[in-house]
């Protein structure tokens, strides 16, 4: 795809084909996905608009962290890649950080552990010599059958991966973060049009989007800018591996431009948040939905 070809954003990318199964166990395997993911290998261009910064992003092995990892790399910084066990998928987007000249530091664990968000956080002061971008974007979600079928285990789950992290890595981070260091969040548009199916999941999206704001207000006394990207579907990893396979071969038709997002669509909105671009926006959330509202 030639990035400066005006397409038809309807018909941009194909689907999931219906043809190839899909069902996947979590967390997902990108190499098993039918088509694979586009994370803006081949498109993205930097502009040195993250030179020399050093971010930490969760959930960077594959998906949208992997998009941001490829766009921040390529604007400029260098990246630790926190991930939970695909080492796989992690060392290919090492890779592509370093193709483009930055430092890529794997990271591998849970942040359902606070002890672990804490380690991150370290990991990236001692390795990349200091932490002035932290996006927070690893998430778990699981297709179920209503409250009916909530079990505890996978509220903890969701909870802990989504939201208790997101806390103990600010407040971990912050202390290491000089004043104009950025924090970006990944909620949804589940925060706002919730699926019955995922409530869960939903709930600590709508909570993320209020914890941006509060967030903004309390640290930017510290010149530190807290905002937060709302995607709708996206194409990754987490989808066949957590969503029943009849209904993955339709997966994002339901938005206007009727097709799921792919993760290259949206790292731009990150890299934008994470720069000076954006440098009088705070407690914000920028929707790539494909014309399904935030309201």
């Amino acid at each position: 795809m030639d990035q400066f070809t005006f397409q038809d954003p309807r018909w941009q990318y194909p689907g999931p084909e219906k043809q190839t199964p899909q069902r996947q166990s979590a967390p997902g395997s990108t190499e098993a996905m039918s088509p694979e993911p586009d994370h803006g290998e081949k498109t993205y261009r930097g502009s040195d608009r993250l030179f020399g910064r050093r971010a930490l992003i969760t959930g960077a092995d594959s998906g949208i962290g992997r998009a941001v990892a490829v766009a921040f790399a390529r604007e400029g910084a260098d990246v630790v890649i926190s991930y939970l066990e695909e080492d796989a998928d992690a060392a290919v987007t090492a890779e592509l950080v370093e193709s483009a000249g930055r430092r890529a530091v794997l990271a591998r664990g849970d942040v359902r552990e606070e002890s672990h968000c804490g380690e991150l956080v370290r990991k990236t002061v001692d390795e990349l010599g200091g932490l002035d971008i932290l996006v927070n974007n690893a998430a778990y979600q699981m297709s179920g059958a209503g409250v009916a079928g909530l079990s505890t285990d996978q509220m903890d789950r969701v909870f802990k991966t989504n939201l208790y992290a997101l806390f103990w890595l600010c407040r971990a981070a912050v202390p290491h973060m000089p004043a104009g260091s950025t924090i970006v969040n990944s909620t949804s548009i589940q925060a706002r049009d919730p699926s019955p199916e995922l409530m869960d999941y939903a709930a600590t999206k709508a909570a993320i989007l209020n914890a941006t704001q509060s967030l903004s207000g309390d640290l930017i006394e510290r010149g530190i800018r807290v905002n937060a990207v709302a995607p709708g579907p996206v194409w990754t990893p987490l989808i066949p591996a957590t969503m029943p396979e009849e209904k993955v071969s339709d997966f994002g038709r339901q938005t206007p431009m009727g097709r799921a997002a792919q993760p290259a669509e949206l790292a731009p909105a990150y890299v934008f948040l994470a720069s000076p671009e954006s440098s009088y926006i705070t407690g914000e959330t920028l929707a790539v939905t494909g014309g399904k509202f935030l309201i």
